[in-house]
C-alpha cells in the first residue's frame, strides 16, 4: 500500500484547506484511512478517520472544523479543514488501518510522505 498526502500550504488564520490522500495498492486487509498531524515539537496525533464504507470519526477537538470524506472512484480520501488556527500548523499524514470499538488503529509502518500546513496569525 502507498499513501500520498497533498494539499498543504500557507494559510491565514480563519482560512480553509482541503488535504488529499491518494491511496494505491492492495487495501483488502484494512477497513479505514486515518489522518494524523504532527506539530512542531509535538507528538503525532490522530485527527480523523473514515472507514471504507464511509463512516467518519473525529478527534473531539476537531469536531465541527474538519470533515473527512472519500471518493472511491479516485481512491482518494480528503480532509477539509475550516477555521484554521496557528495551532493547526504541522505536517499532516494519512495512514491506513482498522477502525473498530470506536478507535482507529493505524497499520504499522505504512505512512504517506505528509503535507505541511502552516497557519499564520
Amino acid at each position: 500500500v502507498q499513501l500520498q498526502a497533498s494539499g498543504g500550504g500557507l494559510v491565514q488564520a480563519g482560512g480553509s484547506l482541503r488535504l488529499s490522500c491518494a491511496v494505491s495498492g492492495v487495501t483488502a486487509r484494512y477497513n479505514a484511512i486515518g489522518w494524523y498531524r504532527q506539530g512542531p515539537g509535538k507528538q503525532r496525533e490522530w485527527v480523523a478517520s473514515i472507514t471504507f464504507d464511509g463512516s467518519a470519526a473525529y478527534e473531539d477537538s476537531m469536531k465541527g472544523r474538519v470533515t473527512v470524506s472519500r471518493d472511491s472512484a479516485k481512491d482518494t480520501v480528503y480532509l477539509q479543514m475550516n477555521r484554521l488556527a496557528p495551532e493547526d500548523t504541522g505536517v499532516y499524514y494519512c495512514s491506513i488501518g482498522h477502525y473498530y470499538d470506536s478507535r482507529y488503529y493505524p497499520a504499522a509502518g505504512i505512512w504517506g510522505q505528509g503535507t505541511l500546513v502552516t497557519v499564520s496569525s
